[in-house]
């Protein structure tokens, strides 16, 4: 029997714990939000939004402090444009926020529950996350997929200076994806996805139509009301876009089914280079698997990539993200003529110009990468890093509710004077000189993440850091340029092209890159095809 003693004891115990308890409770509800602007009944901050939504973010937070709270009808947002706060959300507390988000398209494009880069980060995402880093981008794969990136590069740079000889305007942006396409196609799925047929037309047209829809603003994502409504026509585009892209993605895998029961499976052979679709059908029919991979898991996973930063999963990110860095690189470089100029000294010391720059000249390019870092402070492929936070949390001393939306504004903090001297100046030397020289894109410096942060970060850097400074460094080597307007109007010596952007998942240029190729050497004779 339980003593009268004993009962007290415990009873106080209980009283000491609920006090504790509601102390705690009550001295965190004392905590104040993040400040936030004036707002309206039901639509909360809708109105001030616009479909720019990083510029319209940050037009608000330097009104507003580096950190504000935003409601769009039932959404909660939190905007940050300050690497210090940045890191107190992604590192110290990164597992609070390694959730994403998704938005109406992007749950019926990606096949809801099944994609890769918004699950949840549990058993399947860690998995996932493993498989892309070792075996699909890991350093002896992209090894063994060089020849075929050299060999689609060298293609793409015939094409421009077939154009130069005859004095022929190019598509760059089109040309740009088309590289970018038939690289990764020819990487996950063995096949060229840039041809001239039906179904390769279908496929450029989808990865555009994707990225699009992903980045574009839907009332209905805030305000739950409306969503039966489709007011703005979204679910309709995006059932369609979905039906598209499976009825596509279904005659690849099928196809390829159907080609391993007639050949066979040659286990034996080591050297035998497997692109992703083999890799993740060999998952699927391992029966001991740590995890049951679906068909709608392997169509997600090319759909939408390892090589994605931050959002998609493969087929879409990979082409857009790095044919969208390259455009902008270019744009820059012809913006800024001494800029080109220290470039083009660089990879011709580099190549002697008796052959074209390639993937193993990189560690030598020392002025190419700063470009690089630089077009990616200005214009990272996505400006906004997204996160969902699973508990509530106190960051800066303001009370974070569970649910909200982090949005870090890596954008607005490419422009802030306070974090970058000259900052609308596109000058890659400030990665060469004094502190900036430490400055990488790895994740670990929160004032430039293009790459994102953490266990949520882009397991594709490595092949981006591959294909980028060769791109680049040929295109530098081999032409200058003589550039249309968005009116296609020819530029006179000096005139900049503009840099505007257009609403997208990738904020990618406004205007497609329209221009002549001059060639600065003929690059003919150096080229693998």
């Amino acid at each position: 029997m339980i003593s009268l003693p004993m009962i007290m004891v415990a009873l106080l115990f209980s009283l000491l714990f609920l006090k504790m308890f509601s102390s705690s409770k009550r001295n965190k509800s004392c905590l104040s939000y993040p400040p936030s602007p004036p707002s309206l009944p039901i639509i909360g901050h809708l109105h001030l939004l616009k479909p720019l939504i990083h510029q319209a973010f940050k037009d608000l937070s330097h009104k507003y402090g580096p950190i504000i709270l935003l409601k769009t009808g039932s959404v909660r947002f939190v905007v940050v444009s300050n690497p210090s706060l940045a890191k107190e959300f992604l590192k110290e507390n990164e597992l609070t926020y390694s959730s994403r988000t998704m938005n109406m398209a992007i749950n019926i494009v990606t096949y809801h529950d099944s994609t890769f880069a918004f699950s949840p980060y549990d058993t399947y995402w860690k998995f996932m996350k493993k498989l892309s880093t070792s075996e699909l981008l890991g350093s002896r794969t992209l090894s063994q997929f060089l020849p075929i990136r050299t060999r689609e590069l060298h293609g793409f740079i015939r094409s421009l200076a077939e154009k130069s000889m005859a004095n022929e305007s190019v598509n760059l942006t089109e040309m740009l994806m088309k590289l970018s396409n038939n690289i990764i196609s020819q990487m996950m799925l063995s096949i060229k996805s840039s041809g001239t047929d039906s179904q390769a037309e279908e496929a450029r047209v989808l990865v555009r139509e994707v990225t699009k829809i992903f980045g574009e603003f839907n009332v209905s994502d805030f305000l739950e009301f409306l969503k039966v409504l489709d007011l703005q026509g979204f679910k309709k585009r995006a059932m369609q876009i979905h039906k598209r892209y499976d009825a596509l993605l279904e005659k690849i895998i099928s196809d390829r089914e159907n080609l391993r029961k007639n050949k066979g499976c040659d286990d034996d052979d080591d050297n035998k280079v497997k692109d992703f679709l083999d890799v993740l059908l060999d998952v699927s029919d391992d029966k001991d698997s740590e995890v049951e991979l679906t068909r709608n898991h392997i169509k997600s996973f090319i759909l939408v990539s390892p090589q994605s930063k931050e959002t998609q999963d493969c087929f879409t990110a990979a082409t857009d993200t790095t044919a969208i860095s390259v455009e902008w690189s270019i744009a820059e470089l012809f913006n800024n003529p001494r800029v080109l100029k220290k470039a083009q000294e660089e990879v011709d010391r580099v190549s002697g110009n008796q052959r074209l720059v390639c993937e193993n000249d990189t560690s030598n390019l020392p002025y190419i990468h700063a470009i690089i870092k630089e077009t990616l402070r200005l214009h990272p492929p996505i400006p906004l890093l997204m996160r969902k936070g699973i508990n509530d949390c106190v960051i800066s001393g303001y009370n974070i509710p569970k649910g909200s939306i982090l949005c870090i504004n890596i954008w607005a903090m490419a422009r802030d004077p306070t974090i970058w001297d000259s900052p609308l100046e596109f000058r890659p030397e400030r990665f060469l000189e004094g502190q900036g020289n430490a400055l990488d894109i790895k994740g670990q410096h929160f004032e430039l993440l293009p790459f994102g942060t953490g266990r949520r970060g882009c397991p594709g850097m490595p092949l981006a850091m591959r294909e980028l400074p060769a791109i680049i460094g040929a295109l530098v080597q081999c032409f200058d340029w003589n550039m249309f307007d968005s009116k296609e109007k020819l530029l006179d010596h000096g005139i900049p092209i503009d840099m505007d952007e257009r609403p997208g998942l990738t904020a990618p240029r406004a205007h497609d890159l329209i221009c002549i190729p001059v060639a600065r050497l003929n690059p003919i004779p150096f080229l693998q095809l």
